[in-house]
């Protein structure tokens, strides 16, 4: 059977003697000859909409307690992963995490760059299936607002860029190997969205994991090379200027024949009802 893994840290993260932060997530090795997982290093300027969620209680200030990345869509909305605020990740209901952040505009996580903004309010999908990761999505409401020019558009159904073949990004502060080795600093990976065939041969289910075309998206190369891994859950998959997608599991990272799957945005739109650009206006997203 292999071994599939949501991208959250489903645990702390552990300080050795040396403050060294050692993972004790369970991730499989990127293949040696694939490109490096974690891409290039970006600034948060040019994408103020990657955020990433953090709790130094649970997680440690090593890496400011990121565990999880997420994507501002409205001034005062942020997209996650449903599993990145599971009690087996989190430790406790997210609305019992203290000091649960979402952090923004902020390149380096040891940086002071940016804002650290309190969340006031988390909704998690109830029909999130945590055996299959299917409805893999959920809504943060933070406490004050964004900077202007934060928020990404969302790809309706029928949007040209979750076509096969579409050049994308996805975006986030995991782990940049397959091995454990985590990024302080932004990074992005250029992937291609992929075609539902291949995914779902890929994950033809039981303990291949089941890729549902309707609610998913898969994206990278089917020989392996840049993908998003452990860390990255919840954060953005961007093409063509807009959100087609959330990080939410795979088979290991970066290899052959095991893409990346997502939580396809245009089927997020549909259950939370914001459909038809009137509903995202007179909801601010």
């Amino acid at each position: 059977m292999r071994r599939l893994f949501a991208r959250a840290l489903a645990r702390p993260l552990v300080l050795a003697a040396a403050a060294t932060a050692i993972p004790l997530v369970s991730t499989a090795p990127a293949s040696a000859d694939s490109i490096v997982v974690g891409g290039f290093p970006v600034e948060a300027s040019d994408s103020p909409w990657a955020v990433a969620l953090s709790s130094r209680d649970r997680f440690g200030g090593t890496r400011a307690g990121q565990f999880c990345g997420g994507v501002a869509v409205g001034s005062t909305t942020v997209l996650t992963a449903a599993h990145c605020l599971e009690e087996k990740v989190l430790g406790s209901p997210p609305e019992q995490v203290r000091d649960l952040r979402v952090i923004a505009g902020r390149t380096d996580l040891l940086s002071a760059q940016g804002h650290e903004i309190p969340v006031r309010e988390v909704w998690v999908n109830p029909g999130h299936d945590d055996v299959s990761n299917e409805g893999d999505f959920a809504v943060i409401t933070l406490s004050q607002a964004l900077p202007a020019g934060s928020a990404l558009g969302m790809a309706a159904e029928g949007d040209p860029a979750y076509e096969p073949e579409t050049a994308a990004l996805v975006y986030g502060w995991g782990d940049t190997s397959g091995a454990g080795d985590y990024a302080n600093g932004l990074r992005a990976a250029r992937v291609r969205v992929l075609p539902d065939t291949l995914c779902a041969r890929a994950y033809p289910g039981s303990g291949d994991g089941l890729y549902v075309a309707g609610t998913m998206l898969c994206a990278g190369e089917d020989i392996g090379g840049p993908d998003a891994c452990q860390g990255d859950s919840g954060g953005p998959l961007v093409a063509r200027g807009r959100l087609i997608g959330l990080v939410s599991w795979g088979d290991g990272c970066g290899r052959p024949g095991s893409p990346g799957v997502y939580t396809r945005v245009s089927a997020v739109l549909r259950a939370l009802g914001w459909d038809d650009a009137a509903t995202r206006q007179r909801e601010g997203v």
